[in-house]
Formats: C-alpha cells, sequence, structure tokens
C-alpha cells in the first residue's frame, strides 16, 4: 500500500515539474505577458490593459505599424513601428511621410479628431530624419502625450523589442486582437 503512494506522490511531483518546467520555457521564450502603462497607446491600448505579447517572430523583421514592447532603461514601453531601419521619416501638417510616400494611419483618428477639437495638431512637425540602419524609429498612438523616438526615446534596436503585441485578455470584457 505504500508504495503505490509513494509512487502516485512521485508521479504527481513529475508531472507537476515537467509543467513548471513548460510555463517557464513558454514564458521565456514564446509569450509573456505585460501590462501597459500610461495613455500613449490610447485608443488603442488603455492604461492597465493586459496584453499578451509574442516572443516567437524576433528572428523575423518587423513590420511598420506593429505594436511592439521594447526594453527602456528604466522600464518597458508599448509603442507602434513607424520607421524601419533606413526609412526617411517626416511629418508635416499631421500626416506621416515615409520615404516620400503619404502613410494613412486610420488608427489615429480619434485622436487627430480630439486634437483638432482643441485647435492642435495632433502631431507636431518634424523631419525629415533618416532612420539608421539596424534602428526602428516608434511612436505611440496618443501622440500629444507620448514618450517616444522624437521626444526622448530614441532609437531602438531589433535586441531592445520584446516581442509583439497580439492580443488584449484583461478586462476581460475587452478582449480583442490588437492591430
Amino acid at each position: 500500500m505504500k508504495s503505490n503512494a509513494k509512487r502516485e506522490l512521485e508521479s504527481w511531483g513529475k508531472s507537476l515539474l515537467m509543467a513548471l518546467g513548460v510555463a517557464i520555457v513558454v514564458r521565456t521564450f514564446l509569450f509573456a505577458p505585460y501590462i501597459v502603462k500610461g495613455a500613449s497607446m490610447e485608443p488603442t491600448l488603455h492604461n492597465q490593459e493586459k496584453v499578451l505579447v509574442n516572443k516567437l517572430n524576433l528572428t523575423d523583421s518587423f513590420s511598420r505599424g506593429e505594436i511592439v514592447i521594447i526594453k527602456g532603461k528604466e522600464e518597458n514601453y508599448v509603442k507602434r513601428i513607424i520607421g524601419l531601419p533606413g526609412d526617411t521619416v517626416l511629418m508635416k501638417n499631421d500626416h506621416l511621410y515615409i520615404n516620400g510616400d503619404l502613410v494613412k494611419e486610420p488608427y489615429l483618428s480619434q485622436n487627430r479628431e480630439r486634437a483638432k477639437q482643441v485647435g492642435n495638431r495632433l502631431t507636431g512637425d518634424f523631419g525629415p530624419i533618416t532612420v539608421p540602419k539596424n534602428k526602428f524609429f516608434v511612436m505611440g498612438d496618443n501622440r500629444l502625450y507620448s514618450k517616444d523616438s522624437r521626444n526622448g526615446l530614441g532609437y531602438f534596436t531589433k535586441e531592445e523589442i520584446v516581442g509583439q503585441s497580439e492580443f488584449v485578455f484583461f478586462p476581460f470584457s475587452q478582449m480583442r486582437g490588437i492591430e
């Protein structure tokens, strides 16, 4: 009787260790939760929302418009990739130009409308600037209140990108994919 209980306990112990190992591997290399801090990505992402970050695609190239988590010096940031390595970025009259081409930013429509109501432009004019080799230029969607590549954070390397934000999973009533 004792040997059956001992075997059962060993079996449970092995199962728990295996589950813990899988959880550590998944969290370290595949997916991780992240809590949005601040209003810099509103209305796309809101303060205190929890997002699932995909760490798997870090070997591939990033796309313009992707929302990523970036390792900062003191904290992590959630931002949208605007300029890829070698891109020339220009912002004029609230319109973004990449390599001379106008880029539509439909995710900014609510914030642009709010800025117009208070007599401001959403994004101040800057550029043209050329994104250095192996660097990315990022901005928040709430550009009136975003610390980003324009104003203090500078450029980021691929190694500083933790992963891509894929999905809001909390609060449950706000679950959604991120675009």
